[in-house]
């Protein structure tokens, strides 16, 4: 269970070697979680990603292997995670993503089919196992990955954007599903976050750092806002943004 302080004390990570959320990953260590699962496709960066887990706290990690380029074994990667915890589970934080090349991918079946499975599809099955177990469970948090691209689609990426706004738009409506359950869900939304999948791209107005984003999310954490903006000036920013006309939207994003 949370501490008295509201901290979740054990952690399920859906994609828990990725910059962010092994900067997550520390921070909830950091703030008293003992109990951390890390899942994702690449099981030296995995290891790593436990060691400094707990290098920053962490009395109890495991890892699972899997590849979200296969939603079908999503309700099996959520089984083991929830088994190698052992006790209740106080937060899953999905953090499945892959950002890929929007001019060398928009015309390959192959590729764009596998940006919507790695981005929407993947977590959605995955949910629809947590919710099952959350709800029984009786209490909970789900921390899901979106992005500001789901926000208004740019031409640019819109392969990217258009997956993430179909998780965006499905969390909202499973976050309503879950009320009285005990059970809660939150979205965050960040920006531009300087990383490995973004590398090479330039930076943008309100471009972060994974830390930055990190400390962000802690704090969203304990507000318990159902969207967590990072950095939060974005929430405003996109309140105009999101009413351009497109011409004027064209130009302002897709250069």
């Amino acid at each position: 269970m949370d501490n008295a302080f509201g901290q979740p004390q054990t952690v399920i990570v859906l994609g828990g070697s990725s910059d962010i959320a092994r900067e997550l990953t520390k921070k909830l260590c950091a703030a008293r979680a003992h109990t951390v699962v890390l899942a994702g496709r690449n099981q030296s960066l995995l290891d790593e990603a436990a060691s400094e887990a707990k290098d920053y706290g962490a009395t109890t990690t495991d890892t699972v292997l899997f590849d979200a380029q296969d939603p079908s074994n999503a309700a099996r990667v959520v089984t083991e995670a929830f088994e190698k915890v052992g006790e209740h589970v106080d937060l899953v934080v999905i953090a499945v993503g892959l950002l890929g090349d929007q001019f060398e991918q928009e015309d390959d079946a192959e590729a764009a089919a596998r940006v919507a499975t790695i981005n929407f599809t993947w977590p959605v099955a995955a949910l629809a196992e947590l919710r099952r177990r959350l709800v029984a469970q009786g209490s909970g948090r789900i921390l899901v990955m979106s992005s500001v691209a789901s926000i208004r689609i740019r031409r640019n990426a819109y392969l990217y954007g258009g997956a993430k706004a179909g998780l965006d738009r499905l969390c909202d409506g499973l976050a309503d599903s879950l009320s009285g359950t005990g059970v809660t869900l939150q979205l965050v939304r960040p920006g531009v976050v300087r990383t490995k999948m973004t590398a090479g791209l330039p930076d943008i107005p309100f471009t972060t750092n994974a830390d930055d984003l990190a400390r962000t999310i802690v704090k969203g954490l304990a507000s318990g806002d159902r969207v967590i903006w990072s950095p939060p000036i974005l929430r405003y920013a996109f309140a105009v943004l999101r009413h351009l006309p497109k011409p004027v939207w064209r130009k302002v994003v897709d250069r």
